[in-house]
Parts: C-alpha cells; structure tokens; sequence
C-alpha cells in the first residue's frame, strides 16, 4: 500500500508534466508542414497558385492569433479562492487547469485537419475558398493553444530558471515539424491525403492522453538545473539526428526498412526525457526521505515534518551579480516591500505600458523579417542559381537553425542572468542585430551567401520565441502571461505582411516585369533584404532602449526575486 502511495505520489510532479508537455510539443508543429499536403489541396480544390497562397495566409493568421488561448488558459489556472472581502471562497475552478487549454486545442485540430481531408477525398463538397480559410484558421489555431498550456506552465514550475525551461519547450516545437515528416515518409510515405488525417489524428489523440499531467508545482528543487539540463541535452541529441537524417535522405535514397530503423530510434530518443523525470523524482524522494532541512534550519530525520509539495532546500544560487547591499539580511517582510514593478499586470494594463510596445515593435522587426526570409527562401535560391537540391535542404535544414535559437538563447539568457546578472533584454538586442547581419549576407548574394545568411536568420529568429515570452514573464507576472505574450506575437504576422506584401513582393514583381515576370541575379532580393536588415538593427535599438529601461529593474527586483525563490 505505500509503495502504490509513492507511485501515486511520483505520477503528479512537475517533472512528469515536463515530460508530457515535451511530448505534445513534438506534435504540434503541423504548420511547419504545410508544403507536404498542399499540392493535394491544390489539385483537388482547382486552386491557382495565388489562391493557395490565400490559405497559406489564413493558416500564419491562425497560428499567431493566440489571445483566446490565453485568457482560457487565464481563467482555467487562477486561483478564485478569495472573495474581495479577504474570506476564503470555494474555488469555481478548482476542477480546471492547463488541461482544459489543451481539450479546446484538441477539438480545434482535429475539426480543422478532419474537415480538410474530408474535403480532398470528396467525402464532404469541395467548398468555397473562405470555407476553406476557416478550416486552416482551426487547424492552426488549435497550436496556439498547445503552446501556450505547456509553455505558461513550463514558466511556472520552473520560476527560477524559466528561460531555460521556454527554450526546451520551443525548442521541441520548431523539431516538431521535422519529426512529423518522419512519421510521414516511414507510415505515409508519398500520400500526402493520409497525411491530412493523420494531422486530424496524432496531434489531437496525443494532447488528449498527455494533458492530465501537465499540472502546475509550486515547489523548487535544488538540482532544478542539473535535469533541465538534462533535457536540455536530449533536445540537443534529437536535434542532431534529425539534422543527420535530413542530410541522408538528400544523399541517398535510404530502403524502407531504413526509414523503419531510423524512426524507431528516433522514438527512443523522444521517450528518453522520461528517464531524467525518473532519475528528477528518485533524487527528490531520496532527500525527503533522509536528512531535510527543517524551518529553523536544524537537520532531521522525520519527512512527515515537511510538506513534499513545498521547497525543501535552503541553498543560496552562486554568482549572482550586482544585488542590494542588504539582500543577505532581508526578512519575508522586507521582501514585500521590495518594489514589483511590472508584476501580475494583465492585458489592458500591460498594453498601456511603454514596455509592451517596445516587445511588439522589436518582435515585428525580428519575427516579421525572419518569417519572410523562410517563406521566400525558396525564391530566392531559385534567383541565385541554386539548385533544387541545395533549396529543399536548405528549408529542410531551417526547422535545426531554428530550434538551436530557441533552445541556446533560453539557456544562455538563463545562464548569463544568474552567473553574470545580464539582464535578458540584452540577448535580444544581440540576436537581432545578428539577425540585421544575416540580411545583409543575403542580399550580397555571394556564393554561399545564402547558406550562412540562412544559418543566422533562422538562429536569431528562433531566439525571439524563447527570449520574448520570457522576458514578458519577467516585466509582466505569470498570472496573465498567456494572453500577454500570445498579443506580442501577433507582431509576427503584421511584420510579415509588410515585409512579404509591401517589400518582398513589391519589388520582385518590379524586377520580374521586366523580363518575361521572372527574375534572376542578385538585385531581384537585394534591395528587399537592405532595407529588412535596417528594420532588424532599429528593432535592435528599441530592444536596447527595453534593456536600459529594465536594467535596474532586473538588478533590484528580478534576482532577488530570483534568490528569494532558491532560499525558500
């Protein structure tokens, strides 16, 4: 009986809720697939280029409309306990949590992928092209709602190192993509309209049977850091492997029992963050179980005098740079009294601060131009003389420079803010000026220019996922930071538009007209990606003007805050 206690107690941690959020991440990147079925939605629809296109536009809408997920998941997570009065209420969500955020993804998936396929194989009338729009809008709306319950949740168990924690589960996202084209091309290989149901089926079964763990923890362990970054190198060996695969499938033409090894290979690379949940939970059992820590400091050997759910370590995180004086010397009480600047606010409140529209404008500069570079990437191969080999692996290879910005500007902002103090706005100002850098090796249209510019526009773009739900955390609190950084990411579509629409497009379509509405040599993108790579730099500057604007604030509420959490 109390060994199926323990187990019963092992099954509710945050570190098996990471592990689920980890393995609904890795389905939930069916927008990154879009190229694989859409030749079959075009053949069977009759649609032309440009009203492909249209649904194409539908689906980015989609997906970075992510503010009803938000406040869902708002609603399904705050605590309702106290009335206005002070008095303890009971609490109407007290069934809710993050699983009711992944149940609406869920529906919404499966309606909008289910319909698309029904409308390919003829089992519903070829609808009209706005009816189509809807049903991408679903599909792709349905991610943000993965993203947001596992990514809010992920922030919340891991207060302390939650850039790291961001980068790992974005980082998860943008492989997802590449691992649904395994899934593909080992069970589905050329059908693409099996693939539409299998989009309808695997990413709304697996939500479904992960959700129930995907809780939230209020505890902090001592050796939080040493199994994130456990995962954190399985996130790192998956993204290598897929890299290599993709490399060999470009070389070779690889014989179906290959693809059936390398896919089971692949699993067990995705099941192994299981093992650092156990090895998490085996550690934290063996510490409440022998000597613990008690409040006045004393050691024991008694574990029913500590709360398992609560903190249970008392050590002070090393290297923390430039705190207050007195940080040593605090009492609970004084900590309340330290200023929250930023904390808790929800939308209405975040959106009248100078802070948020610095976060939109550099998110519109950086995630804008990012995004137009990859869904022009193939274009612009095709103006420099690539060929179509180099092209696909090229947009092959986009989803591996994109996960190591996720993962690596997390965990390097994570560690730099606690060894050094940096303040994590200064990673943004970086990796967009790297980003400006990237254009402009694009738009001299060197030999190879392309590959390199392609290496750090993918990086620096990925490094906006991680960085900016983060630092929003930071400014803003946790409470409502799903609707939050879900409204920040809507800068990703409006700077693709300009960028695509009123840039890209306008100045390619001048070049083409003069020869025969084709265009080939450097100037068809030069002037396009010039003026992209000044919009990252003023991005850059506006992220500079955020980071000397919160300097002090990280200095003097965010790492104490940071120490506070570790010595509870």
């Amino acid at each position: 009986m109390e060994r199926l206690k323990q187990l019963k107690l092992n099954a509710k941690s945050k570190w098996l809720s990471t592990v689920a959020s980890i393995w609904i991440q890795c389905t939930s990147g069916s927008l990154y697939t879009f190229s694989v079925y859409s030749p079959i939605l075009k053949s069977t629809q009759y649609y032309d280029q440009s009203t492909l296109d249209t649904v194409s536009v539908f689906k980015d809408i989609g997906a970075n409309s992510g503010i009803l997920s938000g406040l869902l998941y708002t609603y399904s997570t705050t605590d309702h306990r106290y009335h206005h009065s002070g008095q303890r209420q009971p609490s109407p969500t007290r069934f809710l949590g993050p699983w009711v955020v992944h149940l609406a993804g869920a529906i919404q998936c499966f309606a909008g992928y289910f319909l698309m396929w029904a409308s390919v194989v003829g089992l519903i009338p070829r609808p009209p092209v706005p009816v189509m729009c809807l049903f991408m809008v679903l599909a792709a709306h349905s991610c943000t709602f993965f993203n947001t319950a596992n990514l809010v949740t992920s922030v919340q168990n891991f207060p302390i190192y939650s850039g790291t924690a961001v980068g790992i589960m974005k980082g998860f996202l943008g492989l997802s993509g590449a691992i649904l084209i395994q899934v593909y091309q080992t069970i589905f290989y050329n059908n693409p309209t099996a693939y539409l149901l299998m989009l309808a089926l695997l990413p709304t079964i697996n939500p479904l049977l992960l959700m129930w763990f995907v809780r939230i923890y209020n505890a902090n362990a001592r050796d939080e850091k040493k199994h994130l970054n456990g995962l954190s190198l399985i996130a790192g060996i998956v993204a290598a492997y897929l890299m290599l695969i993709i490399i060999l499938e470009q070389i070779f033409t690889l014989p179906s029992i290959a693809h059936v090894f390398t896919f089971i290979l692949l699993l067990l690379l995705l099941a192994s963050p299981l093992c650092i949940a156990i090895r998490a939970q085996e550690a934290d059992s063996a510490k409440i179980s022998g000597n613990i820590v008690c409040e006045e400091g004393q050691l024991t050997d008694e574990p029913h005098l500590v709360d398992a759910g609560k903190p249970y370590a008392r050590q002070d995180p090393i290297g923390y740079h430039r705190l207050p004086s007195n940080i040593d010397q605090e009492t609970e009480d004084e900590d309340q009294n330290t200023p929250q600047w930023g904390e808790n606010l929800n939308l209405l409140q975040a959106i009248c601060t100078v802070d948020f529209w610095i976060l939109f404008f550099a998110m519109a500069c950086g995630m804008g131009s990012g995004l137009t570079t990859v869904n022009n990437i193939s274009q612009i191969g095709g103006s420099l003389g690539y060929s179509s080999y180099e092209i696909n692996s090229l947009v092959s290879l986009w989803s591996i420079w994109n996960f190591l910005g996720r993962f690596g500007a997390g965990y390097a902002s994570d560690y730099f803010l606690h060894v050094k103090g940096w303040a994590r706005p200064l990673f943004m100002v970086i990796t967009l000026a790297i980003m400006g850098i990237g254009h402009l090796v694009i738009a001299s249209g060197w030999p190879g220019a392309l590959y390199a510019g392609s290496i750090l526009v993918g990086v620096c773009y990925g490094s906006q996922w991680s960085l900016m739900p983060t630092i929003a955390s930071e400014i803003f609190g946790v409470v409502h930071l799903g609707t939050i950084f879900n409204t920040i990411t809507v800068a990703n579509p409006v700077g693709s538009y300009l960028f695509s629409v009123r840039v890209v497009g306008y100045i390619y379509d001048r070049e083409a007209s003069k020869k025969w509405d084709t265009c080939t040599g450097t100037h068809c993108f030069m002037l396009s990606f010039l003026i992209m790579a000044f919009a990252t730099i003023l991005g850059s500057f506006a992220a500079l003007g955020l980071y000397f604007r919160k300097k002090l604030f990280y200095n003097e509420v965010i790492l104490r805050r940071l120490l506070h959490s570790a010595r509870e």
